[in-house]
């Protein structure tokens, strides 16, 4: 066990008061939530029905992508769209130090916003420019895996120039080198990794054992008091390896079995409720006695609650990622390319994992951050060991008319 200085936090509890005090993960609006609220669950099921299928004009072929003028010669700065607590920051919770790093080694500015609060939203707000042939007036976002695999296959983001990304080439972990949505990275690079695990309050469970999903879902001891996410895939992917099916391989008549398997707990009272990340409030105060979870709240909420824990069930655990691609007739593609290089050398990308806690796409970056924070560095739930990489799947890319269909058949699990 690390031995603290009585006088100093770790990096990482350091970083989870600061948010916590400013506008912590918990609290803030789900990077992860696939589907929003609204009345009558229409964006659920209309937005996308209007979102997926014939609706949507390609903007060009999936072979490149639309290119523009690069300015990036002339112009040094890089537009740079993410989510809100999706970066490190210093004490003033002003400045992104990796970002002012960037800055003074390359004197690329970097116009930073977080102004991505969903994908299908986010979506919906550059689509009509993509379908025009705009520029978005953004150089670089940040997408979740399904979506960036959309904006792919519309032809909406351009192809990456291998010569600028020495680094994330090198250094791609192996687990997320070759998605089926984006095999070898040719759009794409993993801004961060996502890992979907069990958790549980081990002081609400008094003494019943929670090693898998049939526990969530099976065991009488814990009725009215599982949760489940509104993420589609994290939900479905988990039951489906509980069942001993391959998320990156099932059929239509899979994916009904497990809708099956999880409106029978509905129906049973088995499941208190769905929740986006406001579940962490439900596991901290015992509401939950375990639930399907998101590893890197995981590891903020153990910084204030020692009740808390997860397992990986000998099923496996579900693997997404949110990545970085650059859009069509982006003004700075260059620019854009470095900035992404940048996070794929091993001292920003330890610094970036010290601060935000999920999984580190960046191979070999134990040592760095070991000399950040040594608990973040042995921590699985961010940096996965070999044996946990074995046991991570992912959930494959679905086409137009099959995302629609099980999106539709989901939302009508939760009632949303």
């Amino acid at each position: 066990m690390e031995q603290y200085e009585p006088d100093r936090l770790s990096p990482v509890v350091a970083a989870a008061m600061r948010r916590s005090l400013h506008k912590s993960r918990a609290a803030a609006t789900s990077r992860r939530s696939l589907l929003r609220a609204s009345a009558g669950g229409a964006l659920a099921l209309g937005g996308l029905a209007t979102l997926s299928g014939c609706g949507i004009p390609a903007a060009g072929k999936t072979s490149g992508g639309v290119s523009a003028d690069d300015h990036s010669a002339k112009e040094k700065v890089v537009n740079f769209s993410n989510w809100p607590e999706y970066i490190d920051v210093d004490d003033s919770e002003k400045r992104h130090p990796t970002l002012d790093e960037f800055r003074k080694r390359t004197g690329i500015t970097v116009k930073y916003t977080e102004d991505i609060n969903d994908n299908d939203e986010f979506f919906g707000k550059i689509q009509p420019q993509l379908a025009a042939g705009q520029d978005t007036g953004r150089d670089l976002i940040v997408l979740t895996d399904w979506l960036a695999a959309r904006m792919i296959r519309l032809g909406y983001v351009q192809k990456l120039d291998a010569s600028n990304l020495p680094h994330a080439y090198a250094n791609l972990s192996d687990q997320f080198r070759s998605p089926d949505w984006d095999p070898g990275r040719a759009y794409s690079y993993v801004w961060q990794g996502i890992s979907t695990v069990v958790a549980y309050n081990k002081k609400a469970l008094d003494g019943v054992e929670v090693k898998s999903v049939s526990d969530l879902l099976d065991n009488p001891k814990l009725k009215g008091r599982v949760g489940l996410l509104t993420e589609m895939r994290d939900t479905v992917g988990m039951t489906m390896l509980d069942m001993g099916k391959d998320p990156a391989k099932f059929t239509d008549d899979d994916y009904d079995a497990v809708i099956a398997r999880l409106q029978k707990a509905v129906d049973k009272g088995q499941i208190r409720r769905f929740t986006g990340n406001d579940y962490t409030s439900d596991l901290t105060k015992g509401d939950f006695a375990a639930c399907v979870a998101w590893g890197g709240d995981i590891i903020q909420l153990q910084a204030d609650n020692p009740d808390v824990g997860y397992v990986i069930p000998d099923s496996g655990y579900m693997t997404s990622t949110d990545n970085m691609l650059i859009p069509n007739k982006a003004r700075h593609k260059t620019n854009a390319e470095r900035l992404i290089d940048y996070y794929y050398e091993p001292e920003p990308a330890a610094e970036l994992a010290a601060y935000i806690n999920y999984v580190s796409p960046v191979a070999d970056v134990a040592p760095y951050l070991a000399k950040i924070d040594k608990s973040a560095a042995t921590n699985p739930l961010i940096l996965p060991d070999k044996a946990m990489q074995a046991k991570s799947h992912a959930f494959r890319s679905l086409s137009s008319k099959e995302e629609t269909a099980y999106q539709q058949k989901f939302a009508k699990l939760t009632g949303a």
